[in-house]
């Protein structure tokens, strides 16, 4: 019940729409049995042999309902004859089945916008969740599950919530309408069939008894497949490139198969339920036209042929409240199953988060100094001790071979991730006491992969600032060498680059990414390996736009090119997590260290 009332929350203000939705529907089951409680006054009319005779005396009570109406017919007989009475209990039959119907509407319109603002709700809640964690998280998480979670378990969410509103509310309430009215005709009757529904649930609650369990298990499957599709989508060129082809599809072929297992169990458990109830309903009614009918060829007690077909045809009624349950208890196994692992993305919290007394950082006047920081995933180091100082306007490149801890150690700065101990200084003041936020604004960032979306030219450049003029927008692309190519396309800026901006080549791609760095104007530029991955022609413009985004701005620099590093202020080498050289070019060719091996080798790589 927990989780059911925590994914309850996510509907409020929830009385917005239960309390129309209690009234409605409480109105729609009354007008329902009604339509069905006139059967007996229309019945009574056409058949009763003395229909024209005396008028029966008065019920007692009203809430005899069915002797009141048939009082009532028998007034307008006497007064208007046998044809207007018809007429008249057709007309209020009519009327009750119209109003009948229109609450009914009502209540399900009701129920269906209850269901939509849930699952807005939880859908929100899910995402932005996903997009306030850190970025370790998604190391050790299949991105396919997570798209399954916010996409196909958040939708069944959705119909857990409300069916459980119907089970707790509405179908209830109908069966427990028409067992009153049941009562009202016949108490004998109603309490010999009594002793049969108690069976009949049993029987179906073993039915439904393991549907949660298989319901979990076909999410967590379903999650898997979508993982194996998203990787198959993402990587469709390296696997065509090793002919894993068969391998990838027979991955994917048996995850697909344990799925559909799994699901059609579950559908056989669902199906089971509605034949079995039916075919007790069956024998139920048998055993009542039975039972029912040898009380009216005795004229036992008050039950006459006319009450006797309405009472059969408010019994048979019966069975679809108790159905309905059955399968939203299915629906609600399935849904909490859903729930569950969608509450569990929303209750990850990010291991970085600002302090409760962090300020917004003003700018960037001074340096960025590390003080003694060391970093390592799990357990195994990658940076140890490390400390320097890169003062404003300053180029510092990183070097070093495969593994040495450059990318980490930048990665550091904007708080993608947290030193195990140690301290890194923005003009004196700890990163962990200023707001994320202001901190990576001081920031722009070139990767090695060039990140871009399936969005327009000018879209991806004002990514970060979009209030940008196109006047900016076009500075920027001019600064990164990208106006030409840009202004060559079919629509020029307007033009849709594709998926992760597959329609424009390496280069272009890489410009884009500096445009976007540049449109922003930070102080603080962060470069991994911006070159790495071009062509000589390509390099040569993008180092070109590299420069031009590195003038005036304090740069921190992973090198891989020859022409990247020495026109750097300062170089770092780094090797094991270690600081071992530090110097300019020159200086370092010198020393005939690690650092001159590297230049002569050309290996250099991203971390």
């Amino acid at each position: 019940m927990r989780t059911y009332f925590r994914l309850l929350s996510f509907a409020k203000p929830i009385e917005k729409y239960a309390i129309p939705y209690i009234i409605f529907t409480l109105l729609s089951v009354l007008f329902g049995a009604l339509n069905l409680a006139l059967l007996a006054p229309l019945l009574t009319t056409l058949f009763d042999q003395n229909a024209s005779g005396a008028i029966p005396p008065k019920p007692a009570h009203t809430y005899d309902i069915f002797k009141t109406l048939i009082y009532y017919s028998a007034v307008v007989n006497h007064k208007y004859g046998l044809l207007n009475t018809l007429k008249f209990v057709c007309l209020t039959i009519i009327t009750s089945v119209l109003l009948g119907n229109i609450f009914r509407y009502l209540s399900e319109r009701t129920m269906e916008n209850l269901r939509i603002h849930t699952l807005l709700n939880l859908r929100k809640s899910v995402f932005n969740n996903i997009m306030d964690l850190h970025l370790g998280y998604f190391s050790n998480e299949r991105k396919g599950d997570i798209m399954a979670k916010i996409a196909s378990d958040v939708q069944t969410v959705q119909y857990s919530v409300t069916g459980t509103l119907q089970v707790i509310f509405k179908e209830p309430l109908t069966l427990l309408t028409y067992l009153v009215m049941l009562f009202i005709i016949s108490y004998k009757l109603t309490l010999a069939s009594m002793l049969i529904i108690p069976v009949a649930g049993f029987i179906i609650s073993k039915i439904v008894s393991k549907l949660k369990e298989q319901a979990a298990a076909a999410h967590i499957s379903y999650g898997t497949m979508i993982s194996y599709l998203e990787e198959a989508l993402s990587g469709i060129k390296i696997i065509k490139s090793f002919n894993a082809t068969p391998y990838i599809k027979d991955r994917f072929h048996k995850e697909n198969v344990h799925y559909s297992n799994i699901v059609r169990a579950m559908v056989k458990r669902q199906q089971m339920a509605s034949p079995v109830s039916e075919t007790l309903g069956i024998m139920m009614v048998s055993g009542i036209v039975l039972y029912g009918g040898s009380l009216v060829i005795a004229h036992d007690g008050d039950l006459n042929a006319a009450s006797f077909i309405a009472y059969i045809a408010l019994f048979s009624q019966i069975m679809r409240p108790a159905k309905a349950i059955s399968a939203s208890f299915s629906n609600i196994h399935s849904g909490l199953a859903a729930g569950e692992r969608v509450l569990s993305l929303i209750d990850q919290r990010s291991q970085i988060v600002d302090a409760p007394d962090a300020k917004p950082v003003g700018g960037f006047e001074n340096a960025i100094h590390f003080d003694q920081v060391k970093f390592a995933y799990n357990e195994r180091p990658v940076l140890n001790s490390i400390s320097f100082t890169i003062p404003k306007g300053m180029s510092v490149a990183l070097v070093g071979p495969s593994g040495a801890g450059k990318t980490t150690l930048m990665d550091l700065i904007p708080r993608f991730i947290e030193p195990q101990s140690g301290d890194i200084l923005v003009d004196g003041k700890s990163i962990r006491s200023v707001t994320t936020d202001s901190l990576r604004s001081l920031m722009g960032i070139v990767n090695q992969e060039s990140i871009l979306f399936n969005d327009t030219v000018y879209n991806n450049i004002a990514f970060g600032k979009p209030d940008a003029t196109p006047q900016e927008v076009e500075a920027a692309a001019r600064i990164a060498n990208a106006h030409n190519f840009i202004m060559d396309t079919e629509h020029g800026y307007q033009t849709n680059i594709g998926d992760k901006g597959v329609k424009l080549s390496g280069g272009q791609r890489q410009r884009i990414c500096i445009a976007r760095a540049v449109l922003s104007n930070p102080p603080i530029m962060l470069l991994d390996e911006a070159t790495s991955a071009l062509d000589t022609e390509s390099e040569k413009l993008v180092q070109e736009a590299l420069n031009n985004l590195m003038k005036n701005r304090t740069s921190l620099v992973i090198a891989h090119r020859l022409s990247t590093i020495q026109n750097a202020d300062l170089i770092i080498v780094l090797d094991n997590g270690n600081i071992v050289e530090q110097g300019t070019h020159v200086q370092l060719l010198e020393k005939d260290g690690l650092y001159r091996r590297l230049i002569e080798m050309q290996t250099f790589s991203a971390n």
